[in-house]
């Protein structure tokens, strides 16, 4: 993807829920498992595409925390895949200095799962291009209750005063710690909703809608939608006229 859009009107952090893979495999009377296959291509264009546009940080929500309900072949098979995937895509994400980090409840996954994602991440902490975050066993009520439970842990320990305790402490408490808020979330597959991802994160994100199925997900549809978070105007609770330097309304 070569980047043609003014620097200022590209997001500092986007946010991805990459939604349709079962059915772009459904339309074509395949197994899940393979639209799953071709969700990892499609996310390694856009890993790709975010890279050299500039974009700082990029979240894939890649499981979430309620997709253990699906049928246990597919959480078997998507498990595997996700072993995979780090093994094969490491090197490249090195090569290309990008840092990756996975934010979610880890306990969850195989002991030798776990050892794959500390490798991963070990192997790209010195990296120091555009931060990877994969959130896996995540979910954003799970994050701010993690979050909850540090809080109260430091006020009974006498750490923290709760009179002190503002929104960047708590920020910091958070999975995403040490990176700036989404600006644009992404979603594919024709859904409208959040699905309990970075819920405390995305309060000033802008979103973005697409029908288009996650595996077809391309290069052009990532400059599409930056093409239209460029024409959004973020006023940050402020007017029109503010933002852009008029009178104040």
């Amino acid at each position: 993807m070569t980047n043609t859009t003014p620097k200022d009107a590209v997001p500092r952090h986007v946010a991805i829920v990459m939604d349709g893979n079962g059915r772009w495999a459904k339309a074509r009377y395949l197994p899940r498992l393979m639209g799953h296959h071709r969700g990892v291509e499609a996310a390694r264009k856009v890993i790709r595409g975010c890279n050299s546009a500039g974009v700082e940080c990029l979240t894939l929500f890649a499981f979430s925390s309620e997709n253990w309900r699906r049928p246990e072949e597919e959480v078997s098979g998507l498990m595997s895949l996700f072993m995979s995937a780090l093994e094969r895509e490491s090197a490249a994400l090195f090569r290309h200095n990008v840092n990756m980090r996975f934010i979610g409840d880890r306990s969850g996954f195989s002991v030798s799962l776990q050892e794959k994602i500390q490798q991963v991440e070990a192997m790209t902490a010195s990296c120091t291009g555009m931060r990877l975050l994969i959130a896996a066993n995540y979910g954003g009520r799970w994050d701010i209750l993690q979050a909850v439970r540090t809080v109260a842990s430091q006020i009974a320990a006498g750490e923290l005063d709760a009179v002190a305790l503002d929104e960047a402490t708590f920020s910091g408490l958070l999975s995403t710690s040490g990176v700036p808020e989404p600006d644009l979330f992404i979603r594919t597959g024709g859904e409208k909703r959040i699905s309990n991802f970075l819920m405390w994160q995305m309060a000033y994100a802008e979103l973005y809608f697409t029908d288009v199925l996650w595996p077809e997900f391309d290069e052009q549809c990532l400059r599409d939608a930056f093409a239209d978070f460029a024409c959004r105007q973020r006023r940050f609770g402020m007017t029109g006229e503010q933002v852009s330097g008029g009178k104040h309304a």
